[in-house]
């Protein structure tokens, strides 16, 4: 039996050390997943365009980071335009990013959709972002954003 709360409560230690976004710097040309493959990727901002054409669209853009997941690093908030934000999950939770891309350029591969967020999961997100008790309430209603799952993502500045 103390065997076993032992291994138990080992196994939950190394389950909390996984749950933190990579540690440490996050340098020009650094890559997290797949390369992205476009040479040349387009800005984020023609996404509104292109997503008002097509359900979903497979594309490489270049984006500056807002927000990265402080509990994991395993979604993060791009800039779309002054007033559009784009919100980024890794494929398949494959791997996650570092605090450090705040504020950074980065090219991104992957599929981009709209798709309308419930409350719930709005709040989940404030709650994995650190926000105060009275933000994550004040999220009354569900939000129409543009989504990106993210294959590969490189920093380029």
């Amino acid at each position: 039996m103390k065997n076993l709360l032992i291994s138990t409560a080992f196994l939950c230690s190394l389950s909390l050390a996984k749950a933190q976004p990579p540690k440490g710097p996050a340098p020009v040309g650094t890559v997290y997943g797949a390369e992205p493959k476009a040479s040349d990727p387009a800005p984020i901002a023609v996404l509104p365009e292109l997503l008002a054409q097509k359900d979903t669209v497979h594309t490489t853009i270049s984006a500056t980071v807002l927000d990265v997941c402080s509990k994991k690093g395993c979604w993060m908030k791009l800039q779309v335009n002054d007033s559009t934000e784009a919100f980024v999950k890794m494929k398949g939770y494959a791997f996650f990013v570092p605090l450090d891309l705040i504020g950074k350029t980065v090219v991104l591969e992957g599929n981009a959709f709209t798709v309308t967020t419930s409350v719930a999961e709005l709040r989940h997100y404030a709650e994995d972002a650190k926000k105060s008790k009275a933000e994550i309430e004040a999220i009354t209603a569900p939000k129409k954003e543009i989504k990106l799952v993210a294959s590969g993502i490189k920093v380029v500045k």
